[in-house]
């Protein structure tokens, strides 16, 4: 952490925003001949594009909103090139703005072609239950190899740069990425601006005039997505700017000084009355283990209130716009509504009503950043869960999460550092992890295989722990017809030729049931035919799936999200008058306890139908970060599973049937 300049004002503000529309105050800045000419990248000698510069000017100058205006200019090299920068989506999320956008594009002979304002146009190209992204999307015209793109933009938001994160790649390598920056300046409160580099050298802060200062970063490297790679803030460098009083102690210090305070906050929100105690004994009856305790407590609250912001609860726009805010876990009970916060937050009650030792853990999200407590500010600690110590350990739950089962937690929140808040000494201790028999995927197919080579039958896949929680917080946004489309999609994208009917999705909206779905399939050509033989492959879900990792090589350590398994089940009925040649399923294959695959095939007496069976599990030992430099060993067990997965049967057409 260091301070970014003078005192400025802390707080976050946010209202509502009247942008200005008024043209970009910087001018086209003149083109240097040489990058017209010139015909090999910089950075990246094998690039289709490099920017030349891109630089953003923040401007804090005003309490409700930032202004960020910003500068790209992209020199094209190739065919790639053009396809790849020649459209431009300027995406932006609810409480941003995107304005003043102009552009050019200069051609390998100097010829300038402008960029018409009734060329960009808004379009939707996220949209969930949970969030709506959108864009200003152009193309840029009169785009050729040898020549020159750029465009400006004003971005708009509503609020003061409370922890905005500076980005320093794009998808294409950059010669130059300068932040030009104005802290907002205030004798109301006395804060200065700080900021945090991740990721990066420690660029110079430079001076600049009218209050600016400025961050460059010269030679950044393209960022290339990679399978199963950590959060892209673990990755990709980047500034994080924020608002705060310079921490003078140590991280220890701190983090007891924040864990002391954030208790005696929370002792409101986990008052207990006599409601609460009543509802606890009810609820708990005659048992007397504490888990089973805690799981009556959990089961209570999750049935008992509803969510109406969940998309499961149906709750209508006029009935969210009644909803009270309740200001105890009392209200809570007696309102029978609350928020996922509220519900935590009762459940927390109810536990220590129970006689539980009862925390609110201040969690870190690994889907965004792994956590390191040396960064001296909350900010990171960007969750939380209810902990309940059991016996000498401490337990966490989140039962405000609908479709997270008893003693699981969101994956992004299972085995992170969670702090435990006390009166006297807080810690630090990991949430629990869950094994790979927790969160399975359980496929059956029962399907049947005609002459031609083509297979057809039902299906069945059921999701389980964090599969189920995923596929339930999408699926239950969807009306029946957009499930139908998006299981067909699903099931297109690896087998293009099929034909999928009568789907039906289960569970989608249930909390404790796994979410099921069915549906029949038809596949052309699934199995190959020569001559008298059809070659087919009896893993009928992992067929034309991609390499789990293709590359030779890799940048990044290999995170996955959390453990898991699956188990398939698929009889096929042969075809009349074809045998199987040899049937023998491929040897087992097991990395200690890290990941495995079994696979067992047998025939019926008859021989006229397959029993294909497949267990394959990663993560048993908890290990789901593993560092780059054993890629090679990871990529090898893998291609092992792929290979194993992909394995294939030959069926002979009897000589009685080719006669």
């Amino acid at each position: 952490m260091a301070r970014l300049f003078p005192k400025g004002f802390g707080s976050i503000t946010f209202l509502v925003l009247a942008v200005n529309c008024s043209a970009l105050a910087e001018d086209w800045r003149p083109i240097n001949p040489a990058d017209l000419t010139s015909k090999t990248p910089v950075v990246e000698k094998d690039a289709d594009a490099e920017a030349l510069f891109w630089e953003v000017r923040l401007d804090d100058g005003e309490i409700d909103k930032t202004v960020l205006r910003h500068y790209l200019r992209v020199k094209i090299f190739t065919p790639r090139g053009v396809e790849a920068q020649g459209r431009v989506d300027l995406a932006y999320t609810d409480g941003v703005r995107i304005g003043d956008i102009i552009g050019r594009t200069i051609k390998p002979d100097g010829t300038i072609v402008e960029l018409k304002k009734d060329a960009v146009f808004e379009r939707t190209i996220l949209k969930t239950s949970k969030a709506k992204v959108r864009a200003k999307s152009f193309a840029m015209p009169g785009v050729e190899p040898g020549a020159i793109v750029e465009f400006q933009w004003r971005e708009d938001r509503q609020s003061l740069a409370q922890f905005t994160r500076l980005e320093f790649q794009r998808d294409i390598p950059i010669r130059s990425v300068k932040y030009t920056i104005k802290p907002f300046v205030s004798n109301l409160f006395p804060f200065p601006m700080l900021f945090s580099i991740f990721h990066m050298p420690n660029v110079p802060l430079e001076k600049e005039k009218n209050g600016f200062y400025s961050f460059t970063l010269n030679n950044v490297r393209a960022f290339r997505e990679e399978p199963f790679m950590p959060p892209e803030s673990e990755v990709r460098p980047w500034i994080l700017v924020y608002y705060a009083e310079p921490e003078e102690l140590q991280p220890s210090q701190y983090w007891n000084a924040f864990g002391r305070g954030v208790f005696e906050a929370d002792k409101a929100d986990l008052k207990i009355n006599g409601d609460i105690r009543k509802a606890a004994t009810e609820a708990i009856g005659t048992t007397t283990d504490a888990e089973e305790k805690l799981r009556k407590l959990f089961d209570f609250t999750r049935t008992k209130i509803t969510n109406p912001f969940d998309d499961a609860s149906g709750a209508r726009a006029e009935d969210l716009a009644k909803f009270k805010e309740n200001n105890s876990p009392a209200d809570t009970l007696k309102r029978g509504v609350g928020t996922p916060f509220d519900i935590d937050i009762l459940f927390g009650a109810l536990a220590g009503a129970a006689g539980f030792d009862v925390r609110i853990a201040r969690i870190s999200d690994r889907s965004d950043v792994f956590f390191d407590p040396s960064f001296k500010n909350s900010y990171f600690l960007s969750t939380y869960d209810i902990a309940v110590k059991v016996g000498d350990r401490w337990r966490f739950f989140n039962p405000g999460n609908r479709y997270v089962p008893f003693g699981m937690l969101t994956w992004s929140e299972e085995g992170v550092p969670a702090l435990i808040p006390d009166s006297k000494e807080p810690l630090f201790v990991r949430t629990q992890m869950s094994q790979p028999d927790k969160s399975m995927q359980k496929r059956t197919a029962k399907l049947r295989l005609l002459e031609d080579g083509t297979l057809e039958g039902d299906v069945q896949i059921e999701y389980t722990g964090h599969f189920a929680n995923d596929e339930k917080e999408y699926y239950d946004a969807l009306n029946t017809a957009e499930q139908e489309r998006e299981v067909t999609d699903t099931v297109k994208q690896r087998l293009s030729t099929a034909q999928v009917s009568a789907i039906v999705v289960e569970g989608a909206k249930d909390a404790v049931q796994p979410l099921a779905v069915r549906y029949h399939v038809r596949v052309p050509q699934y199995a190959q035919r020569t001559g008298r033989r059809l070659f087919f492959q009896p893993g009928f879900f992992e067929h034309s799936a991609a390499a789990t990792f293709s590359s030779g090589s890799r940048t990044y350590p290999i995170s996955f999200p959390f453990a898991w398994s699956e188990q398939d089940n698929v009889t096929i009925e042969l075809p009349s008058g074809f045998e199987l040649e040899t049937p023998e399923a491929p040897a087992n294959l097991r990395s200690g306890e890290f990941a495995s695959l079994e696979i067992k095939m047998t025939t019926t007496a008859q021989g006229r139908a397959l029993n294909y069976e497949r267990r394959f599990s990663v993560g048993g030992n908890g290990a789901l970060l593993i560092p780059a430099t054993e890629y090679g060993k990871l990529k090898g067990l893998f291609d092992a599973f792929d290979q194993r997965n992909a394995s294939a049967l030959t069926l002979r057409e009897s000589s009685a049937q080719a006669r």
